[in-house]
């Protein structure tokens, strides 16, 4: 089987394109359909490991991708792996700024320690990581860069410093998208809502017992999201069909930041979910809700 992307053949043909955080959910995804789209993929993450994982399925898929371990809240990493891409293939086309992460806690619960290590996690290595593209390559030659935030328009209720880095991260697109504008760089955003990736199973005690297993009901399309739907969406920014698009933040949510908690929902008809990645599973947290 191979990725069943909506989009044509070979769309990337030619193109170098970076996913951060490829190693699992979204930007794995991610880079399995741009690999799948004749892309030469580049998947960074933490842990080489996870990374050469998923470099393996995308080769055995017939894809080409190669993984390299940085840190992106660490600069000097950041600018090294910037460097590493450019001396191996040659370029860069698309930067995907995927990898972020957070922790449940109430805003009087969260410590010094843990607000900066979110907002560096997130705002951070965002920003390191757009400066490096199109310092060392994009000024010159142009490119799409797609920064990942979130639903938290109406505030991040128990995840209020990722609030304020997803928030941080939306006028940063938009300050980019201004200043690089003249150098042919387009930069946007996606704001996932409840999608059903792997990431939910980091969650444990009333976030995983509670809080995951009612989102659905919650959304006007009364189901969760898939990775593909976030996935597509991100590809189609970083092709030549989104050439005038620059600086917006499109929201992945089945319309769950629209409207009021006042509203009542009613069941939802004819929601069915895309989901175009052949190696896509449900996160052990959902699975254990259909027993």
């Amino acid at each position: 089987m191979t990725y069943n992307s909506v989009f044509k053949e070979k769309l990337f043909q030619n193109q170098v394109i970076i996913v951060t955080g490829g190693g699992s959910g979204i930007g794995r995804c991610t880079a399995h359909e741009l690999a799948s789209l004749d892309a030469q993929v580049i998947i960074t993450g933490r842990t080489q490991e996870k990374l050469d994982k998923v470099v393996a399925e995308i080769m055995e898929d017939g894809g080409r991708a190669y993984g390299i371990a940085c840190d992106n809240r660490d600069e000097a990493q950041v600018k090294a792996m910037i460097s590493e891409v450019i001396k191996k293939f040659g370029r860069i086309d698309g930067l995907v700024n995927n990898a972020g992460g957070q922790f449940p806690a109430h805003l009087e619960k969260i410590s010094a320690n843990g607000f900066d290590a979110v907002i560096r996690n997130n705002l951070h290595a965002t920003f390191y990581l757009m400066r490096e593209a199109y310092n060392q390559w994009m000024n010159k030659h142009g490119g799409s860069i797609v920064n990942m935030t979130a639903d938290m328009w109406g505030g991040m209720p128990n995840m209020g410093h990722s609030g304020a880095a997803r928030a941080g991260v939306d006028n940063l697109t938009k300050t980019a998208a201004v200043e690089w504008g003249k150098s042919g760089v387009r930069v946007n955003a996606v704001a996932p809502g409840w999608i059903l990736s792997s990431g939910m199973d980091t969650y444990t005690g009333e976030m995983a017992e509670k809080v995951i297993p009612s989102m659905a009901e919650k959304v006007p399309l009364q189901r969760m999201g898939t990775e593909a739907e976030v996935s597509s969406t991100i590809v189609y920014l970083l092709s030549e069909a989104s050439k005038f698009i620059s600086g917006v933040t499109i929201r992945i949510d089945g319309a769950a930041s629209q409207g009021t908690r006042i509203f009542s929902l009613s069941p939802a008809e004819n929601n069915q979910a895309y989901d175009g990645f052949h190696r896509s599973f449900l996160p052990e947290v959902i699975q254990n809700l259909k027993k």
